[in-house]
Formats: C-alpha cells, sequence, structure tokens
C-alpha cells in the first residue's frame, strides 16, 4: 500500500524541518510513503528549510504557494498532488508525533475500518497538563461541542473531528470538491467523508498543544464558530 503525507506548512521555520526529518525516518514496513510538503506562501524560512531537506531526500515533493491562501488550500493542493492509496495529513508544527501515523495505519491493514481519526479527547480535560491554562480549557470544551456536533449529525460516534490526523483512501475525494481555504477544512473533509458511508474508527493519540506565542494559529473564537456553519451546511448540500 503507498501512503502520501500531506504537511501543509505556513510560517513554521522553527518546526518544519524536525518534522520532515521524523517524517523521512518514520518506519512504516509494508507501506510505501509518498511525503508531500506544501508551503502555503511562507513569509519566514519555512521554504530555504524544506529546499535543503529536499537536497537530502529527493524523493521529497515540495510544492509552493506564491501567495498564503490557508491550510484548507495546501491540504487541497496536496491532495491533488498525492498518488498514494490513502492519505494522511500531518502539521508542520510539533504537536503531532509523526510516530502516531503506523497506530493510524493499523485498522486500514486490518481491514477494520477505512477512515481513521487520531483523537486526542477521548478522554477528560486534562487540567495538569494539556488543559492547564483556561485557553486550552476552551478549545477542548470547543472541539468536544463540535464533535458531538458531529455526532448528531452525521449519525456516526466522533470524538475528536478537529484533529490534524486524518487518515482517508485518495479516491474518496476523486469526484468530491473540497472548498474550504482555511480551518474549515477539518469539518468539510470530516462532513463529507461521513457522508459517502465509509467505515470509521478513532485511534486515540497525544498531542502537545503549543501557546499563540509559539505560533499556534488556531482560533477557537474565531474559527468554531466557521467550523459550526460548516458541519451544518455540510450535511445539507454539496
Amino acid at each position: 500500500m503507498k501512503l502520501s503525507i500531506i504537511i501543509p506548512a505556513f510560517n513554521e521555520e522553527k518546526t518544519v524541518g524536525i518534522v520532515l526529518d521524523s517524517i523521512i525516518k518514520l518506519k512504516l514496513p509494508g507501506i510505501d510513503k509518498e511525503i508531500i510538503v506544501v508551503d502555503d506562501g511562507s513569509s519566514d524560512k519555512t521554504s530555504e528549510i524544506i529546499e535543503k531537506v529536499k537536497k537530502r531526500n529527493p524523493e521529497l515533493i515540495f510544492l509552493n504557494h506564491k501567495k498564503n491562501q490557508g491550510k484548507g488550500a495546501a491540504v487541497v493542493t496536496g491532495i491533488k498532488n498525492a498518488r498514494g492509496d490513502y492519505i494522511v495529513i500531518q502539521d508542520a508544527d510539533s504537536e503531532y508525533d509523526p510516530k502516531y501515523i503506523a497506530n493510524l495505519l493499523v485498522p486500514i491493514q486490518k481491514k477494520e475500518a477505512e477512515i481513521v481519526y487520531g483523537t486526542r479527547l477521548n478522554r477528560l480535560p486534562n487540567l495538569k497538563g494539556e488543559e492547564a491554562k483556561p485557553l486550552f480549557v476552551l478549545h477542548y470544551l470547543g472541539n468536544r461541542f463540535l464533535s458531538f456536533i458531529t455526532s448528531i449529525l452525521y449519525g456516526r460516534w466522533v470524538t475528536d473531528m478537529e484533529t490534524c490526523y486524518k487518515l482517508f483512501p485518495r479516491s474518496a475525494f476523486e469526484n468530491i470538491r473540497l472548498r474550504a481555504k482555511g480551518f474549515e477544512l477539518e469539518p468539510e473533509i470530516t462532513a463529507k467523508l461521513l457522508k459517502l458511508g465509509l467505515s470509521f474508527k478513532e485511534v486515540s493519540i497525544t498531542a502537545i498543544p503549543r501557546g499563540y506565542n509559539e505560533g499556534k494559529k488556531l482560533s477557537a473564537l474565531h474559527d468554531g464558530p466557521r467550523a459550526l456553519w460548516a458541519l451544518i451546511k455540510y450535511r445539507f448540500v454539496d
């Protein structure tokens, strides 16, 4: 099986090299890896760092947006250029450890599911760890609420709709258009995958959330309502 790992990146000069090195070194027995990184118009040294990694690893596919268009646009560019049987999305920051990609593949290899999500939220809030600050408690509660709405609207129990780790067959989007440019991509992908009726499973993972002073871009207050609207809209249209 061939797996396309799509890495959208925007102003991630501090972490993109580390993430790429981890993905390149990642051992996935029986899996042919295809690594696609999309720089979404970064204004820092992100592109320079990706170019350096590519010189050492010519098989790396590097795509570049001249202007910043949003995470959704970067992922769509990656999907259009992917050739794998399956696709998984990996953020270019250090919140998600690539080692969990192997865990996501297990239900696929065992033919237990056709779509696998890595869930961070199949638990109570960790007030001594991830949710130690009010801002991250808000993120936790917002994500749980959106996931609950997803479960009601689409008839599948989902605990972490907003997770970066979404593993799905490339063929799922051969005849489906993704319209999102920004972070509303997460609910759109979820809505359109679940409407296909493919078997779905979640695998528990751990993530290390970063603060806004470290480059975090997702805003619960700004992006949360957009995600809710996307979930409702795509339940009935497109």
